[in-house]
Formats: structure tokens, C-alpha cells, sequence
């Protein structure tokens, strides 16, 4: 890598950005990205003209930050942080977008990826990050989303299965993720079930009203995560977990279950139970059941396992765990915490601590790492 050619360079293409209307600062950002790229590119591909190719990349670094920036500031003039309890009061073309970028023609990874991109404003290193894959690779997987849906009409959309799934993907991100999307997939659903009488639409929509409801207890003060059973209750938002049961009764009366009317309907036993210790695990047990036959999901069947331990015993739970692929994500950290319940405190730290190197985000594996240190701690004693 030639360092006096990329300082020798910066200035010019610094003024050939200003020059086409950017902003100094927001240059010298784009500008800095560029090099970083050609850090991490040159030596292995070393352009034939490293003036324009600088020049490029710091041209579309800046947009990609632009449009972000963009689509970050219209979401927060559409919807506040908490989202408003109540049908949705108007409707903009946002679920539109959504419906096209849902097309069933791609994958629902495809679909939500393209959806963050197009709709969302996330970048595509966002993106890629969230789903632990290298930039390009992301880049490629959305180009050739676009080039799927480019021929289509938005009076062709996809159908409201594939969008309730890709609702439901990005509202996961956006709970979990470092962007928060929770907020706007829950506007959106809201959009969606005022325009269409479907119950599943109202169960993901109470789904999410009701997952939503404990955000605030779901981190500690220094970012960790707290566990279900050792949140603060009172910090639950009552009146989104009371309007979340109220849409999933309606839904449920109708007699047309589905996969986000059962998960909501798990939620809610967890969101009705006064303390952890009092929460009806048999019927969450039986909604699991409910839940797996609708779906044949391996998830499905992993969670299962916790809920079989926690109403029948640990030992119960392992019997149950035993049947689920050993390799689906987290299914050590739930091994780790039912030997732990089943007082083998020795293979749960080992498998705690193998846990933790697998965990996908930076919180989890923190979280599973003092729980492993907690149990090394109780056997030195």
C-alpha cells in the first residue's frame, strides 16, 4: 500500500466533492471512508486509476450516508419513540415499499435485507453487520433483490403473508439491533391492520405491543441484558401489554389461529404473570405445541425445551432438548441453564463459557459470560 499516494491524493479529491455541492465536513467524511476502503482493497487489487477510484467510493460513501441520514429523519418525524396506542390516524407510502420489497419472489432474508436498505435507510455495512456477513456479500444479496423487483408494479405487490414475515423480521432487528426499528414496524403494522381484517395481522401486531412492553426492563443501567425472570415488572409498559391482549383476544375469537397469534398468546402468559415464579408454564407449554405444529420450526421446538423444564423439571427439559438440531443458535446456552436448574453447576459454567464464543451480538455474550464466571465462582467456594 502506497501511503504518500493516498495522502498525496486526499486533497484533490476532497476539492473535486466540494466542488459538486458537498458540504466540507460531510466530504472529509466521505473522503476518510474512501481511504479505508482502499486500505482494505489495494493491496490485494490495486486500481489502474486510484484518483477516480478514490473519487468514486467517497462519491457514493456520501451518499449512502445522505440517504441514511434522510430516511433516519423522516422516520422521527413519522413516529415518536413509544408508539402511540390506537388505529393509525394516516398512511403514507412506507407499507407500500413494503409490500413491493416483500415480493414472494425473494427469500425472506432477501426481502427484510432489501426492506432496511430501500425503506429503512440503514447502510449496507448496517446491514451486513446485523447479519454477521462481509459488506459485499450483503451488497451482492440486495442488488440482486432490486434487480428481482425492478420490472414490477406497485399494483403487483407481494402478498401479506410475505410482508407480515418481513414486519416481523425487522421489528426483531430493531428490538435487538443497534438501529431501532421496533417503533416504526409497529406504525406499520398498525397501518396494516386498519386496512386489512386478517387475524393473523392483529396477532403479530399484539405480538409486538407486547414484546415491546418490556423493553425498558430488558437492559441494566450498564447495557447488560437481564433475563426474563429477573426483569423489574413495574417497568413493563401496562397499557401496551393491556392493548396488545385486548387485539390478540379479539383475533383469537375468530378461530383462525396462526403462528403470530400463538406467539402472542405465549407472550401474553409471560406478560400476565404478577412474578416469574407464578407464570402458567403448562399453558405456555401447550402453546409451543400449538406453535410447532403450525410451523415445523426448529426455534419452536428449542424454546419448547425451557418452557418443559421450567413447568416439569429440568430433567424434563433436557428429554425435550435432546430432539432439537445441536446446532441451531443458542441451543448451548440452553442446555447451560438446564443443567444449571438440574444442579450439574460444573458442565453448565463449560457449557456457558462455549456458549458465549457463539453468541451472535457483543450483549449476549457478555450476559453468558458472567454467567459462567458466576457458576466458577460458586465452585471455587
Amino acid at each position: 500500500m502506497d501511503e504518500t499516494l493516498l495522502r498525496s491524493l486526499t486533497p484533490s479529491v476532497l476539492g473535486i466533492l466540494v466542488r459538486r455541492g458537498i458540504d466540507f465536513a460531510a466530504a472529509e467524511d466521505a473522503v476518510q471512508d474512501a481511504l479505508v476502503e482502499a486500505v482494505r482493497v489495494w493491496p490485494s487489487d490495486p486500481p489502474r486509476d486510484p484518483k477516480g477510484w478514490l473519487t468514486t467510493v467517497a462519491w457514493r460513501r456520501f451518499l449512502d450516508a445522505a440517504r441514511a441520514d434522510a430516511a433516519r429523519r423522516r422516520r422521527e418525524d413519522l413516529v415518536d419513540e413509544e408508539p402511540a396506542p390506537g388505529p393509525a390516524r394516516t398512511v403514507d407510502d412506507t407499507l407500500q415499499l413494503y409490500f413491493l420489497c416483500a415480493h414472494p419472489s425473494l427469500t425472506p432474508s432477501s426481502a427484510v435485507a432489501l426492506t432496511l436498505r430501500a425503506v429503512g435507510g440503514l447502510t449496507t455495512r448496517q446491514i451486513a453487520h446485523a447479519y454477521l456477513v462481509p459488506e459485499a456479500t450483503m451488497a451482492q444479496r440486495i442488488s440482486r433483490a432490486k434487480r428481482t423487483v425492478s420490472g414490477l408494479r406497485f399494483d403487483r405487490p407481494g402478498d401479506v403473508a410475505t410482508v407480515l414475515r418481513v414486519l416481523y423480521l425487522v421489528f426483531n432487528e430493531g428490538y435487538s439491533g443497534d438501529v431501532d426499528l421496533a417503533a416504526e414496524a409497529i406504525r406499520l403494522t398498525r397501518q396494516l391492520a386498519a386496512a386489512i381484517d386478517h387475524p393473523e395481522v392483529a396477532g403479530l401486531l399484539a405480538l409486538m405491543l407486547l414484546h415491546h412492553a418490556r423493553r425498558a426492563a430488558r437492559t441494566a443501567p450498564d447495557g447488560s441484558l437481564v433475563p426474563l425472570a429477573e426483569q423489574d415488572r413495574s417497568r413493563w409498559d401496562t397499557r401496551s401489554i393491556a392493548e396488545g391482549v385486548e387485539i390478540l383476544q379479539a383475533a383469537l375469537a375468530r378461530d383462525q389461529l396462526g403462528e403470530f397469534q400463538a406467539q402472542a398468546a405465549i407472550a401474553a402468559l409471560h406478560a400476565d404473570a404478577p412474578t416469574a415464579e407464578e407464570t402458567d408454564w403448562v399453558q405456555i407449554v401447550e402453546w409451543y405445541d400449538e406453535l410447532a405444529r403450525l410451523t415445523d420450526n426448529p426455534v419452536v421446538r428449542l424454546n419448547r425445551a425451557v418452557a418443559v423444564g421450567a413447568a416439569d423439571g429440568p430433567r424434563a427439559g433436557l428429554a425435550a432438548l435432546a430432539a432439537v438440531d445441536d446446532a441451531l443458535p443458542r441451543y448451548t446456552a440452553v442446555a447451560a441453564y438446564l443443567h444449571e436448574r438440574d444442579g450439574d453447576l460444573a458442565r453448565a459454567a463449560r457449557l456457558y463459557t462455549e456458549a458465549a464464543q457463539q453468541a451472535p451480538n457483543l450483549a449476549e455474550r457478555d450476559h453468558l459470560t458472567r454467567q459462567a464466571a458466576r457458576l466458577n465462582a460458586r465452585g471455587r467456594r
